[in-house]
C-alpha cells in the first residue's frame, strides 16, 4: 500500500492532460492506494475553488464518491469521509464537514465559527459543537 499525493487524484478526477491523466490511471489501477485526510482535503479544495477548476458540488461529490470506491483505494478513515462528504453534499464546507467527521471525542468539536453551528444544525449533524465566544 501506498498513499497517494492530491496531483495524482486531480489529474484522475479532471482528465485535463491526457499524458498525466493516463499515468494517474495507470497507477490507481495498478497500486493499492491510500487517501489520506489531508489529501482528500486538498482534493476538494481543487476541485471545488474558484482558484482550481470551480466544480459544482454536485460534480464534486460524484467524483469523490467514485474515486473512493475504485477497488485499489483505501481512505484513512472510510466513515469520517463518508460522512463528511453526506454533509458537504448537504451544503456544509467541506473543511468543517471532515473536522466535524472526524471529532470522535466526547465533547465534540469547538469552534467560534457560527455558521458551521449553524449549518450543522440545519442538516442535522449529530456531533456535538461548542461555540467559543
Amino acid at each position: 500500500m501506498i498513499s497517494i499525493d492530491t496531483n495524482i487524484l486531480v489529474r484522475y478526477a479532471v482528465k485535463d492532460d491526457p499524458i498525466q491523466t493516463d499515468a494517474a490511471t495507470d497507477f490507481l489501477r495498478n497500486n493499492s492506494c491510500q487517501i489520506l485526510k489531508t489529501v482528500l482535503l486538498e482534493l476538494v479544495w481543487v476541485l471545488s475553488s474558484s482558484s482550481g477548476y470551480n466544480l459544482s458540488r454536485k460534480v464534486v461529490v460524484e467524483r469523490l464518491h467514485h474515486i473512493l470506491g475504485l477497488p485499489t483505494i483505501e481512505p484513512e478513515n472510510a466513515v469520517a469521509f463518508a460522512q463528511a462528504i453526506e454533509w458537504y453534499d448537504q451544503g456544509l464546507d467541506f473543511a468543517d464537514a471532515l473536522h466535524l467527521a472526524s471529532s470522535s471525542l466526547p465533547g465534540g468539536l469547538a469552534t467560534m465559527d457560527r455558521r458551521l453551528f449553524a449549518k450543522a444544525g440545519e442538516i442535522g449533524c449529530d456531533r456535538q459543537i461548542t461555540v467559543v465566544g
